[in-house]
């Protein structure tokens, strides 16, 4: 008997936003388009309405909704999306009208958040960041908190979880911050192991979709999902670097970021994110050929200053410039350095300003190693660079950069410092 095969259709949505002057609302909605496009969503319609704030009732004025009432059953849209956070009761109000399923932008978010998740610790952060933003929401959800079905904001905990009382579900979230701490514990033991063993970390950070894991896989070979969607990327990666002076350091690629970013999710990822805080150096990645670089740049900088990585060293890393050969020069604090992950200009360059920026830890030295303990050779190429080997009757007489923490293990072979 023949298989038969049903394929899914996109659900049509309708982007709608309030205008109040707080942010660009032109900006934030595109953005919003694309992390709909990235949710499965086809996008039918925006729509910006100016008003002084949002209508308590139904977030947009009355006669906007008239005009999304008649656009929704014009264009058969499934979903409508708002450019906000929602209250239940304008969902409710919104849905009542519409008869459309509504979803705001936070609940976009965490459902992308949740389809993305791969690690145990990511899954167990999503959750948690869903579940906290459901409880002060499940009285006046009415009927739609036993809504059934799939689609764009039912993905995560599942049904079983949001249709369960608040102490129910404050337990569950006692249950996962328990294990959050848990991880987190590891991930600190982790850093400090790091930190006595002297190797470096170099983090990447940055705006969602700017290149980060095209830029980690060209560094490394990670391998780690290249898309062209956003959050592409969410659990973060770790893979070893050996920079052209010899250092090695450990590059990890962490969750990119967008605008509002919903606090929940800051709080949520606040270990994944204090990845950065761990690391020696911290790569800012930015689409150069985004007319938004500059604001990515600062979104990304003040959630960094957020997490105390102020005094950090930070190299603003320009990629895409293949796509503005003619880029003009940015005018960014700090080091900054023009690249292309995807065809490796300026890879090099990019190399050079790591290895400056890394902390001074290296000393030149001179050793006389016994014959009995040649492996020692092997392990200062790995902790710095060997620049002459000399065989004589005492032993093996190295010259060689390397870092001071690893030197101060074999001390006792050491002739002379420069």
């Amino acid at each position: 008997m023949e298989e038969i095969q049903f394929e899914k259709t996109a659900e049509k949505a309708l982007l709608i936003s309030v205008d109040t002057g707080e942010f660009d609302a032109e900006i934030s909605i595109n953005e919003l388009s694309e992390l709909a496009k990235t949710a499965g969503a086809e996008v039918v319609g925006m729509m910006i309405q100016k008003r002084p704030a949002p209508s308590a009732a139904t977030f947009v004025g009355s006669g906007r909704l008239g005009e999304t009432v008649a656009f929704c059953n014009a264009n058969d849209v499934d979903i409508i999306i708002a450019d906000s956070e929602l209250s239940p009761v304008q969902v409710r109000n919104i849905e009542d009208y519409t008869n459309v399923k509504v979803v705001d932008r936070t609940t976009l978010i965490l459902d992308i958040f949740a389809k993305r998740a791969r690690s145990a610790e990511g899954k167990i952060q999503v959750e948690l960041a869903q579940l906290k933003y459901s409880l002060p929401r499940l009285s006046g959800q009415g009927k739609s908190l036993s809504r059934l079905g799939g689609g764009i904001g039912t993905r995560g905990p599942g049904e079983t979880k949001l249709e369960s009382d608040k102490r129910h579900i404050r337990r569950r979230i006692q249950y996962l911050n328990e294990n959050l701490v848990k991880i987190e514990k590891r991930r600190q033991a982790m850093h400090r192991r790091r930190q006595k063993n002297g190797a470096y970390a170099v983090a990447i950070v940055g705006y969602t979709n700017v290149g980060k894991s095209t830029l980690m896989n060209r560094l490394t070979d990670a391998g780690v999902l290249e898309e062209n969607k956003l959050f592409a990327t969410l659990d973060p990666t770790a893979r070893k670097l050996t920079l052209p002076d010899g250092n090695q350091v450990m590059l990890i690629d962490t969750v990119g970021l967008v605008r509002r970013l919903p606090h929940q999710l800051v709080d949520a990822f606040r270990s994944t994110l204090e990845e950065a805080l761990w690391a020696d150096v911290i790569l800012n990645v930015c689409d150069a050929s985004s007319e938004e670089c500059s604001e990515h740049v600062k979104v990304t900088n003040d959630l960094l200053s957020s997490l105390g990585c102020d005094g950090k060293p930070v190299i603003n890393v320009l990629n895409k410039c293949d796509l503005l050969p003619d880029l003009l020069d940015f005018l960014l604090v700090g080091r900054s350095v023009r690249i292309s992950a995807k065809t490796g200009y300026g890879i090099e360059s990019l190399l050079d300003e790591i290895s400056k920026a890394l902390p001074h830890t290296t000393a030149q030295v001179k050793l006389l190693i016994p014959f009995s303990k040649a492996k020692i050779v092997n392990e200062i190429r790995q902790y710095g660079t060997v620049e002459s080997e000399i065989y004589t009757d005492e032993g093996i007489e190295v010259c060689a950069a390397a870092q001071t923490s690893y030197l101060e293990t074999v001390k006792e072979y050491i002739v002379s410092t420069e």
